[in-house]
């Protein structure tokens, strides 16, 4: 069964799908300079409309790409610890938009 609402993707091949936290903390911690590199966080599907990125850098650290289309975000940004990127990928996915996932709604008592 494939991923409900998106999958994590390594350049290794490794995948997880709708990873947590810790697992995106581990995919991360297996990142190396020579041949796993990067991972990409993205819905399935053949268009998906927003992703997130995690990349090594040459001179240490990662660079963290997040991209929407549909709120027309792109950032770029740079960090050295784990934990905080995978913290901060996961708040920022769960803000995206899923097809099937019920919407939230406010009501007022």
């Amino acid at each position: 069964m494939g991923a409900q609402y998106y999958g994590a993707d390594s350049e290794s091949g490794d995948r997880i799908d709708d990873p947590s936290e810790d697992a995106l903390f581990m995919l991360i911690n297996e990142l190396n300079g020579s041949d796993n590199t990067f991972v990409v966080v993205q819905p399935d599907g053949d268009d998906p409309v927003w992703f997130a990125s995690v990349a090594v850098l040459d001179e240490g650290g990662y660079e963290i790409v997040r991209r929407d289309t549909t709120l027309n975000e792109h950032e770029i940004t740079t960090a050295t610890s784990i934990k905080d990127i995978a913290r901060d990928l996961t708040t920022w996915m769960a803000a995206r938009d899923f097809p099937g996932r019920p919407t939230r709604q406010v009501s007022e008592f």
